[in-house]
């Protein structure tokens, strides 16, 4: 249905990638927005600028967030494509990661010579595609001093939020301050800079409406205070989204951390056991619930309990608990004022920030 869709818009502007998608795809349809461009729009959250995850323009622009699961977004049309990172994820359906590889060059390819393919210049296997592409080839990054759009001189508040300065081909492009936590969110906004920039959205609209995007829903999303306890809950749900939220989280003033998470899928859970135990220490105190199974009947042979076993083999302490009622009351007796709690996960572990809070 999308594909068609894609098919009748003149400019339909596809945001991929395994990780920042939802961000990206928010960020792009702010800065059209506020550029009174009249986009149709389609999100994979709430975006509280269009009060849900939709909305219908009358212009010629439809900004689609494009998941590659199941390879779905090789259905759509793109005349804009942008590809915020290739990582190993969804093998479920993949089996390997070069098949995930094959797929994103395969929808780098769907942008004929007219169109614009936007990349992240600090991943490799983005870099890689300008040989699999005819369409314009745009560049953006952190590390890589050779891409096109570059942030330097980052500085993060006590939030966490980033202000740093943009370069346009080596040249100063403008200052921009972000209301979201991270740096995977300075490459976001990079590579929404790229887009609004290509589509000729002026440096001020493009400055205020990065200025004033707070988040999309479940991403590092502000849910309320309990006793000084700042609650945050999350949809990162790969070892690399949770390092950066973890990252995020660190650049933010407070005493103690805490994360509450849900493994997403046991497929998922068992390639990247170790991985996850890895990342999840980035936290101070860390509590695993059970697998959310999603699509997926329990057959691989893993559970939380093997998550919470790793993570006390790498010295860091570690609980299971299975109620989310036991867990909001371990976390009442724990946590102490000026800690931060995050809910981490994309399942139900989302209803224990509004238990805590009532």
């Amino acid at each position: 249905m999308y594909g068609f869709l894609t098919k009748k818009y003149k400019e339909a502007i596809c945001i991929a990638g395994t990780h920042g998608k939802t961000t990206t795809t928010s960020m792009i349809a702010c800065c059209f927005l506020e550029a009174e461009l009249d986009p149709s729009i389609e999100v994979g959250a709430i975006l509280n600028k269009i009060n849900g995850n939709y909305r219908i323009g009358s212009s010629d622009y439809f900004i689609l967030e494009s998941c590659e699961y199941k390879a779905n977004f090789l259905n759509f049309f793109p005349n804009t494509a942008v590809i915020l990172n290739i990582d190993n994820d969804h093998l479920d359906f993949y089996k390997t990661f070069e098949n995930v590889i094959k797929t994103f060059k395969k929808f780098a390819n769907l942008v004929d010579e007219n169109g614009l393919l936007v990349v992240n210049g600090d991943d490799e296997n983005c870099i890689n595609l300008k040989d699999d592409t005819k369409a314009k080839f745009i560049t953006y990054g952190i590390e890589n001093k050779k891409s096109d759009y570059i942030a330097k001189n980052i500085e993060f508040d006590n939030n966490g939020f980033a202000k740093f300065d943009v370069y346009k081909n080596n040249e100063f492009f403008e200052n921009i301050t972000l209301s979201v936590a991270g740096k995977h969110n300075v490459l976001n906004s990079l590579a929404t800079i790229a887009v609004s920039d290509y589509y000729k959205i002026s440096k001020e609209k493009i400055k205020k409406a990065l200025a004033e995007f707070t988040g999309a829903s479940r991403r590092l999303e502000y849910k309320g205070k309990f006793n000084g306890i700042s609650i945050f809950d999350d949809y990162g749900h790969h070892p690399t989204e949770i390092l950066a939220t973890a990252n995020a989280v660190k650049n933010k003033k407070y005493n103690k951390s805490w994360v509450v998470f849900q493994p997403h899928t046991y497929s998922r859970t068992k390639e990247h056991l170790d991985k996850f135990a890895e990342v999840l220490t980035n936290f101070d105190n860390i509590i695993i619930t059970d697998i959310y199974a999603a699509r997926e009947k329990d057959i691989y042979g893993v559970s939380s309990k093997d998550l919470v076993n790793k993570i006390i083999e790498l010295g860091k302490p570690a609980e299971y608990i299975s109620d989310f009622k036991k867990i909001v009351e371990f976390l009442k007796e724990n946590a102490k004022t000026g800690d931060i709690i995050v809910t981490l996960g994309a399942g139900t572990v989302t209803e224990i920030g509004p238990m805590i809070l009532e």
